[in-house]
């Protein structure tokens, strides 16, 4: 997607701003090709920032308290820049399985132009959206690729952004029927808005929509969606309407107090743990478990199953919420949280370089420079979970980060942070060289 030579002119920030609320009209957007269709979601990032802004402002006025945390913030921003960086590489699959369909398989063509193909396809994408999420909560496997949407213990714009980096190699089957008679303009529209919809959803600061709450999917249902009470486990699962949570019995109120995230937190800030984790889960369970049947059943039955119990589980096993949870919140000293601060602003930095820049650079470039954020990312978790070794893997990101930017290999979109960067990353190897050089000496103290 994108606009190209002889493509519309690009979308006003006006218009960007209504497509994250689903308000732009047919006539606006409308197009005949794929190729025609605005990238809305990039740019909307400029609309994520400010609003995230607003929320912790807003937050600060109504409780005197941040909607969020440093560690979680930067760890739902780390999962959201893993979950893209494929897009860096392939086109999207959602796409190219629906236009592979409709080129071959269409059984008719309904007009792009047309309002009420407009309309219907933001319903078709609505009701795929609804029947994949759901699946997604009762079938192991793409639970396990699901559940890093949920893993977060706050509930914040920063949560919108966790996705998953598997999911997407998924959902794509759900789409498909529309490709025998929806063009894909249209259904690349409606995909994209779909998605941006799902992201102003994800607040504490607006509690409730009036009678718009019986029609559209609302922060306050959202909510729900997002809870470990056993009252909001599998509910309103909705993605702009909640019509299909109300007709097929998966709708729930919001009441209790919710307590977010899974009902057996991952206790962890690492992206790779938090995607691959479940995966093990599931790998070491399928093997422990006996027969053949009962193995299927591990990955095709909900995460809450065992021999001896119904598809979806037992209730009753839901831990019970108290009111008293704890987050998952490693004591960190503040330098380290300002430190992970900075040098994710910079991994921001470098990741827009790559998107910004990767059609004219070579494959091994892209793999170096999507390897070299993958690295960082990795460890900041660590840095925010303060493990012993973390030092040990920063230095040797700071390291490799001298080497391959003299070599040119990663560059910033400011040409004038170049040298800037220089001395940071050399600073930051020397600091990480004297932590590791006391923690041995330390070690060899209690040792003797």
């Amino acid at each position: 997607m994108g606009s190209q030579g002889g493509g519309p002119p690009a979308t006003s920030p006006g218009q960007q701003l209504r497509a994250l609320f689903y308000v732009l009209s047919p006539g606006e957007s409308a197009f005949r090709t794929v190729e025609e269709v605005p990238d809305y979601v990039d740019k909307s990032i400029p609309f994520f920032i400010t609003f995230i802004g607003l929320e912790f402002a807003v937050s600060w006025v109504q409780k005197r308290k941040l909607p969020g945390r440093i560690n979680d913030g930067i760890s739902s921003l780390s999962l959201g820049i893993l979950s893209r960086l494929p897009d860096v590489l392939f086109r999207s699959v959602d796409l190219i399985s629906y236009i592979y369909i409709w080129d071959k398989y269409r059984l008719f063509e309904l007009p792009w132009d047309s309002p009420w193909t407009w309309y219907l396809t933001l319903l078709g994408v609505d009701f795929a959206y609804y029947c994949f999420h759901r699946i997604s909560h009762e079938v192991n496997i793409l639970w396990a690729a699901h559940q890093v949407h949920h893993s977060s213990e706050d509930y914040n714009l920063f949560t919108a952004l966790r996705q998953s980096i598997l999911q997407k190699y998924t959902s794509w089957i759900f789409n498909l029927p529309m490709a025998l008679f929806i063009p894909p303009s249209v259904f690349a529209v409606h995909l994209q808005f779909n998605l941006l919809y799902q992201f102003w959803i994800h607040t504490e600061v607006i509690t409730s929509l009036g009678p718009l709450e019986w029609i559209l999917n609302t922060p306050s249902h959202h909510r729900v969606h997002h809870g470990r009470n056993p009252y909001c486990i599998d509910k309103n699962y909705g993605g702009t309407l909640i019509i299909w949570d109300r007709i097929f019995g998966t709708f729930e109120a919001e009441d209790a107090k919710v307590v977010y995230g899974l009902t057996h937190p991952v206790n962890s800030f690492n992206p790779i743990m938090l995607q691959l984790r479940p995966l093990a889960h599931i790998w070491n369970t399928f093997w422990a478990t006996p027969g053949f049947c009962s193995k299927l059943s591990v990955i095709f039955k909900g995460p809450g199953w065992g021999p001896g119990k119904p598809r979806l589980g037992l209730p009753e096993e839901i831990p019970v919420i108290t009111g008293k949870e704890v987050p998952f919140n490693p004591s960190v000293p503040a330098y380290l949280n300002c430190y992970a601060v900075v040098h994710f602003a910079v991994i921001v930095d470098f990741y827009t370089e790559l998107l910004a820049t990767v059609t004219v650079l070579s494959q091994g470039t892209i793999l170096l420079r999507i390897g070299f954020i993958i690295l960082s990312l990795t460890s900041f978790g660590l840095l925010l979970e303060n493990r012993s070794k973390a030092g040990i893997l920063e230095i040797t990101r700071c390291l490799v980060f001298i080497g391959v930017y003299k070599l040119g290999y990663l560059r910033s979109q400011f040409s004038s942070l170049g040298y800037a960067y220089e001395v940071l990353f050399s600073l930051c190897a020397a600091f990480w060289g004297i932590q590791i050089m006391k923690q041995i000496t330390s070690s060899k103290d209690k040792h003797h």
